[in-house]
């Protein structure tokens, strides 16, 4: 599973977005979904879904499946308000 920190802004987002790609080339489980854990995220802008977004296409480009644990309510009225809530599944 990888982990959102818990500030997620612009200032934060290409070294974040580096560490999610080398956790998800490091997942050596090539038919699992990859599971982003939310629940941490406490500070953040427009810039985390930006970052979500990109992750789940690099898994798509890998095959992979995609889905968000601990999305909060604000993030969640965030991708709504951007139209994209559909592409950040909640993880089961």
């Amino acid at each position: 599973m990888l982990v959102l920190p818990a500030r997620l802004t612009h200032e934060e987002a290409p070294a974040c977005m580096r560490m999610l790609q080398q956790g998800l080339a490091g997942q050596t489980d090539a038919g699992s979904a990859a599971v982003i854990d939310a629940s941490a995220l406490a500070q953040f802008d427009s810039s985390a879904i930006a970052v979500l977004l990109e992750v789940r296409r690099e898994a798509s480009a890998l095959g992979r499946g995609f889905a968000v644990k601990g999305l909060s309510a604000r993030l969640r009225e965030l991708a709504s308000l951007y139209g994209v809530a559909g592409l950040l599944p909640a993880a089961p």
